[in-house]
């Protein structure tokens, strides 16, 4: 929605407004998370990335497959034994 026009919605009703992407004229914002956090590698132009852990994770998973693959994980203290 154009700017104009949220803030004449906003002003005319007394329910708050929500936008996305409707400009600072709505009572609140909306933002996918995932957008935020910088999972989206192509996130739309009207996103504001607020952190970037896509490489986090990515590196976390590939260092997971690595020991699992390697046999590193799990080690004798992370396997459930039976109890004697």
């Amino acid at each position: 929605m154009v700017e104009p026009l949220a803030a004449q919605i906003s002003k005319e009703i007394e329910i708050p407004t929500i936008g996305i992407r409707a400009s600072t004229e709505c009572d609140g914002q909306i933002l996918v998370l995932e957008d935020m956090l910088g999972l989206n590698p192509n996130p739309p132009k009207f996103v504001e990335q607020y952190g970037n852990i896509l490489q986090g994770i990515e590196d976390a998973v590939e260092r997971y497959a690595k020991d699992v693959k390697s046999r590193a994980f799990p080690t004798k203290d992370q396997t459930y034994q039976v109890k004697k």
